[in-house]
């Protein structure tokens, strides 16, 4: 099939590369534009835009989703389907519309469980233990559409937000491709998402790594663990800001103790 593959951070890489690996026809990559990094403020180009480089293949970096003129770009890229993964904004529907299969999400948590742009940090930080990989047809809500494929992982203990990313993104490649396979035998079967059941998980604040203390100790392993390498967690002592880079809620000696 042609694709239009629209996404912008590391871990959507490898799924750019598995499309053109398994024989997908891509063409077109959309990200998102340069910015500013480092002292110097230069601007630096984000993962996918390098990839797709290094692939030669075409890429575009709209300052807006909802221009005419983006929507046409894809139009002449007459893509046969999107595949979008961390892209990092809600597609209208002229965008939707450009390909006749339609736009598939891959998204990093199990749906309609933590919709939104922070899946797995929010996953770790309230302590769930099994977590996965969801396709959806998207529409114009976030996270709203149907349900295509889902695979579930059970996350490890001690396990911290980066190497989790690593983990789903390679289930998540297994779970684009089949996907796709799906769609062009005829099989997929969409399912409506449990509204009902929904959670959401925020883009992350520098707050969320406030001063920790007060929370019970496992909330606070939970934190530490989801919130790598950003915000991470901290508290301050003798007037110093110290963060905390690894923790283990234990049994405590005094369960009713007061947290702190």
């Amino acid at each position: 099939m042609n694709v239009a593959f629209l996404g912008t951070p590391r871990p959507a890489v490898p799924f750019l590369e598995a499309l053109v690996r398994s024989g997908q026809a891509v063409r077109l990559v959309v990200t998102r534009a340069d910015k500013p990094s480092g002292r110097s403020g230069r601007a630096q180009p984000p993962p996918v835009k390098l990839a797709a480089e290094a692939l030669g293949l075409e890429v575009a970096q709209p300052r807006s989703v909802r221009t005419e003129a983006f929507a046409e770009t894809l139009r002449q890229a007459a893509p046969d389907v999107l595949v979008v993964v961390a892209y990092g904004r809600i597609l209208p529907a002229a965008v939707l519309e450009a390909a006749p299969r339609g736009a598939i999400n891959v998204h990093f948590s199990l749906l309609p469980k933590y919709r939104g742009a922070a899946p797995v940090q929010w996953a770790l930080a309230n302590g769930e233990r099994v977590t996965g990989v969801t396709t959806i047809r998207l529409d114009e809500g976030l996270d709203t559409g149907d349900v295509l494929l889902a695979r579930e992982t059970v996350i490890r203990p001690g396990e911290h937000a980066p190497a989790l990313f690593d983990r789903l993104a390679a289930l998540g490649v297994d779970v684009l491709l089949d996907t796709l396979a799906a769609l062009e035998r005829g099989e997929l079967l969409p399912r409506p998402q449990d509204h009902a059941a929904a959670s959401h998980a925020p883009l992350l604040t520098p707050e969320d790594g406030a001063p920790a203390v007060d929370l019970p100790a496992a909330a606070i392993e939970g934190r530490v663990r989801g919130f790598d390498p950003w915000p991470g967690v901290w508290f301050r002592r003798a007037g110093r800001r110290l963060r905390i880079v690894e923790a283990r809620a234990v049994q405590a000696a005094e369960p009713e103790a007061p947290p702190g």
